[in-house]
């Protein structure tokens, strides 16, 4: 291991003692320090603590929106009869599977429906499905389903080349 007295004085005593108060004394300062610094943080933890409860006391409830009373106007072909077949509304750009269906649950079928939608009302749709649909950003949408519906695939596709996941 090591030894205690490598130089074989034979009167080492002293400095063993002399080591052994010193390491006494360096830990009474580190405890008393510590000591210290625990009530400080303990003080400090305290503060917080009351602080983050005024913050909840003053947070304003908000009232989730009632999707009963959104309404989305009913859209009708030339022929005034109800259109039937929903639009496949993925290939607009942003809209996966799962938004197409979000959107079929709300009414929103066709090109011609998503392109009369506001932009207000298609968020209020994300959000209220939760933090998976909130980050997207249906702002170019109804323009795209504008496209769509009136057959300007290709004037679509060249601008869905410029956008970012439906983001200008």
């Amino acid at each position: 291991m090591f030894e205690l007295n490598p130089l074989l004085h034979e009167n080492a005593w002293w400095q063993h003692l002399i080591m052994f108060v010193g390491a006494g004394v360096l830990g009474y300062i580190i405890g008393y320090r510590s000591g210290e610094s625990k009530s400080f943080l303990q003080n400090q933890l305290s503060n917080l603590h009351s602080q983050l409860e005024s913050c909840k006391a003053s947070l304003v409830k908000s009232t989730p929106i009632n999707t009963s009373t959104i309404s989305i106007p009913t859209i009708t072909n030339t022929y005034n009869t109800m259109v039937e077949k929903p639009d496949d509304l993925k290939k607009i750009e942003g809209i996966g599977p799962k938004i197409e269906e979000l959107l079929n649950q709300n009414g929103i079928l066709t090109f011609v429906q998503l392109s009369q939608a506001s932009t207000h009302l298609l968020k209020q749709v994300l959000q209220e499905a939760g933090p998976r649909f909130q980050m997207h950003d249906p702002s170019t949408w109804p323009r795209q389903a504008e496209l769509a519906s009136a057959g300007k695939w290709q004037e679509l596709e060249d601008w869905q080349d410029i956008l970012n996941k439906g983001k200008e």
